[in-house]
Parts: structure tokens; C-alpha cells; sequence
């Protein structure tokens, strides 16, 4: 016969109090803080990434802000160089004591400038400075003088110089003396990078270890003596990420990676923001266990006060538990109201409880929440116009390879814009328009200068490889998924209506209308701006050539557009404009036959 258990006759009630407790009480609340201290302990790990995030992002906002000081020092210079000698340093004036002291001046006018010196035409010059040019720096002027003969600005790799406690990281940065087309000669600067060492050291105070690398992973600088200039940083998981990003590194980014040591690895956490002025890269890093200490003394901190709570709770009152569960039902409020997306939800308790803590420490967490979400959507515009930014900077890179096409791309989509809004084109069109009007002609950075600068007509050879340009323009931004939309206008803005053109002899409607667009305002652009193989035709001229070509290559409606909006005035050219375009109505331009060499080899 089984044993059967006494069955109590009551049961105290103590005990249900007790049971009620740890039912409605204890057991939400140690779920509860278990979620508090994960939504905290995230909270903490971003914080860390956030303060490695501004202090790369402050160190490489320092250095681009003190290489345009330089640069702007140097312009000022090559001014007062200019004026003062007339606009003639060759072999009679370069030593002119003026120019001299100017050069001195100039050294002495910062602390960072350990070096300066001018050179002529002819590579003869005077210089200042503390330091003496070694082997290597040397080899950097003839590179800076080579670039300055071109007209480009130099900014050239980190150098050693001098030794022992005498040694600098010093970098050379220089500016050519242009004066009306013509190479005068060149301003070179040698730049000691000590300011950079000094912010690095501060940095290294906060324990975090700081160093700037180059393009290739190379150490620019630390703030210890622990690496050398020159040597390959890449063996970090941070730096080789920077590296393979290469151009596309335009964003702050933070890394978990290992070091391996031996047998052993040490958990790290990296940051690394590029430098906007020049090809290198602001990197922090800290061993993990240093970096979330306070998550861990959170974790230990968050279990005993757990603890805690449960035993507190188990001998409370009912009065108590009902005073306990109020407020935990508002921060549940609180947090789902969060979880929903609004962060402006507080918790507003008058109790000087854990629970009041912990709804200090909820609201605390919201308020920089909200921060953060505010500050992302700032970042989101700051992209867009750096974006923006990015795409005029690759379309004047592409102009500058021709003195004459000098701010064509912005000209061709200043013209697109003004033809769609004429055409009634809607807001979402127009901004695909804006970018790749802007970079219709990007394919000509892969065209030959040969090809390029020819000063006369094309052979049909060359016009073959000229009319590559298209698609390889469509090629180099096709990888971008953003600039899909863009492709079309790029790649078909040489189409004709009559199945004459490039790259795909496309007819009618089968031409997008992004490119039909484009091809009106690229056609009426290169008509009235200089050519090495044509003069600028009067606007009224290139109008008259363009509506001849409506309907048979050019769109009638995006032609018409821009007939309308040259007659209203809204499109000025100052050069070779002979008469208003009020006296001329549109009806009264004869259909003159076309230049074909002008229609057909058009370099835009």
C-alpha cells in the first residue's frame, strides 16, 4: 500500500505571502535587472566604440585642419613672392635679399616649418630653415619640383631626419608659382610633425595606444618610439581593414580584432577615421579587457544587487510588494515604449529605491538614445553632402585633364537641370539627373592625354577609342549600387534618335530619357566653349545648329526646353555672344546645315 503524505490543514501564511513574493515580485525583477543590465552593458560597449570614435575623428579633423593652414601659408607666400619680384625669379633675381627674407620670414613664422625653400624655372633657388636636406629629402624635392612643373600641389611620404634625440618625422609639402598659365617656379615646405607626436602622446595618456598610418598601411607616426616611420602596420587587423578599403575609406570605423603574440592572443578593440587632406589614417587601440572593464564591473555590480533585491523582497510586506511592483510596471511601460522607437519616454518616480536608480540610470540611457538617433540623422545629411562633395571633386578631377573642357561637367548639369525643370520633370528625377549630368564624361579619366588634348580633329581611330568613353565611365561607377539609377544618363549620353550614335546605336524612345536630357545640354556646352579643333560658336549659332539636329540626334522636347530657357534670359555666356537672344525668336532660326565634324567628334 503506497505512503501517502500528510496533507496540512492550513498552510501559513507567511508562507503564501512569501510564495506571492517570489512569484509576482522577485523572479520579474531578477528577469527584469538581467535586461537592464544587457540593454547597459551594450550601452557601455558603444560608449567605448563612441570615445574611440571621436578621438580618431578629433586627431585626423586636427591634421587636415593644420595641412590646409600650411597650404593656405604657401599660397599666401607664392602671392608675396609674385608681387615682390615682379613676377621674375629667374637666375638675375631668385637671390634678391626680398626674397630671402621672405623665405625666412616665413620658416620662422611657425614651429612646425623646419624648412622652406624656393626654386626658378631653371631649379635654382634659395632656401631657410633649420634642418639640412639629407638623401632622401632630397629625392622628395626633385619629386615635388617634377609635380609643381605640372601645376600640382605635393604632399609627399613621412621622412626621418637627423638622429638620436635630434630626429624628426617630417614631411614635405609644396606649391608651384603659376602666374598667367606660365611655371614661375616652386615653394617648397618641410613639415615637422611634432605637433602630430605631442597630440598622439595626449592621446596615449587616456590609455589608448594612437598612431597614423598611410595608404599602404605604413606608419606615419606614433606616439611612442615602439614603431619606426616607415613600417608596415598592416600585421594589425585595423590597419589592413583601412588599407583594403582604399579609396572607399571616407567613414570612421571600429574593429574587435586579435593580436597574436606567440602562443598567446590578446583581444583588442580598434578605431580608425581616414585623414580628409591626405591619404592616411588616425587609428586608436586598446586591449578589450581595459576597454570594457566597466562592462564587467557592471555585470558583477548588476548580480549582487540582484541578489540583494531577492532577499530585500522576500521579507516585505504586501503593502511593500505593491509599492515594489507600481513603478516596475512603469519602467516596463517605459521600455517597450522604447523598443517602439520612442525615445522621448521618461520615467518619472519619487522613490529613493533601486528601483529609482535604476529609472535615473533608464532615463539617463534615453536621453543619449535619442541623442544618438539625432546625431545619426545628422551624420546621414553630412554624408549626402560629402557625397555630393565627392562626385563635383571626380567630375573636376575629369575636366582638369583638359584645360579646355575647365568646368564642363558643372556647365552640362547646370544646363540639364534648367531643361527638366523647364520640361516639368519631377524632384526624384531631377537628383538623378543633378549626378549624372555631373558625371556623364567620368570615362575620360581612361582616355589617353593624346587622344584627349588633340589639338585638331580626330582621326576615326581615335575617335573609336574617344567613343569609349561612355561606357567605361559606366564601368567605373557600375560596382556602386547607389549610382545604378545615374548609369543611363552616363553610358547613353551619345545615343541619336537616328540610331547614329555610341555606344549602342539605340533609336527613339529605346534612348532614356536621363540621356536625352544630358545630350541636348552636352551638345549646346561644347558648341559655344573653346576647342583645340573649334572656336566657340555664338549661343544663338549653337542654337541654331542644335534645332536642326532635333529630331534627327537631339530630343525635340529637351531641344525646345532649352531654346525656352535661353530666350528668358536665365542662360548667360559672356564670351561670343553677339546678339540677345530676344531679337532672334525661336521661329526665325534658319535650319542651317550642321558642322558634321563638330557633331560627330565632339569630345564632351
Amino acid at each position: 500500500m503506497p505512503l501517502k503524505l500528510p496533507i496540512p490543514a492550513r498552510i501559513p501564511l507567511l508562507y503564501v505571502i512569501l510564495g506571492v513574493l517570489l512569484a509576482i515580485s522577485v523572479l520579474p525583477m531578477y528577469f527584469y535587472s538581467a535586461q537592464i543590465e544587457t540593454l547597459n552593458r551594450e550601452r557601455l560597449k558603444t560608449n567605448e566604440m563612441l570615445l574611440q570614435n571621436t578621438v580618431t575623428r578629433s586627431l585626423a579633423d586636427d591634421i587636415s585642419q593644420h595641412q590646409e593652414t600650411l597650404r593656405m601659408m604657401l599660397a599666401n607666400l607664392s602671392s608675396s613672392i609674385q608681387v615682390t619680384s615682379g613676377n621674375d625669379i629667374g637666375a638675375q633675381n631668385i637671390q634678391a635679399p626680398e626674397l630671402r627674407a621672405l623665405l625666412e620670414n616665413f620658416v620662422s613664422s611657425s614651429n612646425d616649418i623646419a624648412y622652406a625653400t624656393l626654386l626658378n624655372a631653371d631649379a635654382k633657388g634659395v632656401s631657410a630653415g633649420r634642418i639640412e636636406p639629407d638623401a632622401f629629402l632630397q629625392r622628395e624635392l626633385e619629386r615635388a619640383y617634377g609635380a609643381a612643373r605640372q601645376g600640382r600641389i605635393y604632399s609627399g611620404q613621412p621622412l626621418m631626419v637627423g638622429s638620436g634625440k635630434s630626429a624628426r618625422t617630417v614631411m614635405l609639402v609644396s606649391t608651384p608659382i603659376m602666374y598667367g598659365g606660365r611655371f614661375l617656379g616652386m615653394i617648397g615646405s618641410v613639415e615637422d610633425l611634432q605637433f602630430l607626436i605631442r597630440r598622439l602622446q595626449e592621446v596615449s595618456r587616456t590609455g589608448l595606444m594612437p598612431y597614423v598610418v598611410d595608404s599602404e598601411g605604413r606608419l606615419v607616426t606614433a606616439a611612442t618610439s615602439e614603431y619606426a616611420t616607415g613600417q608596415d602596420m598592416t600585421h594589425f587587423d585595423i590597419v589592413r581593414s583601412f588599407v583594403d578599403e582604399g579609396a572607399k575609406a571616407q567613414l570612421a570605423a571600429t574593429r574587435e580584432f586579435a593580436i597574436h603574440d606567440g602562443k598567446s592572443n590578446t583581444e583588442m578593440l580598434g578605431t580608425y577615421s581616414p585623414v580628409a587632406a591626405l591619404d592616411w589614417a588616425v587609428v586608436v587601440q586598446k586591449p578589450q579587457e581595459e576597454a570594457y572593464r566597466g562592462i564587467f564591473e557592471m555585470q558583477r555590480t548588476g548580480r549582487l544587487l540582484a541578489w540583494l533585491a531577492v532577499f530585500v523582497s522576500v521579507g516585505l510586506s504586501i503593502f511593500s510588494a505593491r509599492r515594489i511592483t507600481s513603478p516596475l510596471e512603469v519602467l516596463a511601460q517605459s521600455s517597450r515604449a522604447i523598443a517602439r522607437g520612442d525615445f522621448t519616454k521618461r520615467v518619472h518616480l519619487k522613490t529613493r529605491t533601486e528601483i529609482g536608480e535604476l529609472a535615473t540610470t533608464f532615463n539617463t540611457m534615453s536621453e543619449e538614445l535619442e541623442q544618438f538617433v539625432e546625431d545619426l540623422k545628422r551624420a546621414a545629411e553630412e554624408n549626402k553632402a560629402l557625397f555630393m562633395g565627392s562626385i563635383q571633386m571626380l567630375a573636376g578631377a575629369v575636366d582638369e585633364k583638359d584645360p579646355y573642357t575647365r568646368g564642363h561637367s558643372d556647365r552640362v548639369t547646370r544646363y540639364s537641370l534648367m531643361i527638366a525643370r523647364e520640361m516639368g520633370l519631377d524632384p526624384g528625377f531631377l537628383e538623378i539627373l543633378r549626378v549624372s549630368a555631373q558625371l556623364h564624361d567620368v570615362g575620360k579619366i581612361g582616355i589617353e592625354d593624346r587622344i584627349l588634348k588633340k589639338p585638331g580633329a580626330l582621326t576615326p581611330e581615335e575617335f573609336e577609342i574617344m567613343k569609349t568613353h561612355t561606357t567605361k565611365g559606366a564601368n567605373i561607377l557600375r560596382p556602386v549600387p547607389q549610382l545604378r539609377e545615374m548609369l543611363p544618363g552616363i553610358e547613353l549620353h551619345h545615343e541619336a534618335l537616328n540610331g547614329r550614335g555610341y555606344p549602342y546605336g539605340l533609336k527613339g524612345d529605346d534612348i532614356p530619357l536621363l540621356a536625352r536630357v544630358i545630350a541636348v545640354a552636352d551638345t549646346f556646352d561644347a558648341l559655344t566653349t573653346n576647342r583645340p579643333y573649334q572656336q566657340a560658336h555664338d549661343p544663338v549659332e549653337a542654337l541654331r545648329i542644335i534645332q536642326n539636329l532635333s529630331g534627327q540626334r537631339l530630343d525635340p522636347k529637351a531641344v525646345a526646353a532649352l531654346i525656352a530657357v535661353y530666350q528668358r534670359g536665365e542662360i548667360r555666356i559672356q564670351k561670343h555672344l553677339t546678339q540677345p537672344m530676344e531679337q532672334v525668336p525661336v521661329a526665325a532660326l534658319p535650319l542651317v546645315p550642321a558642322d558634321p565634324l563638330t557633331v560627330e567628334t565632339t569630345r564632351t
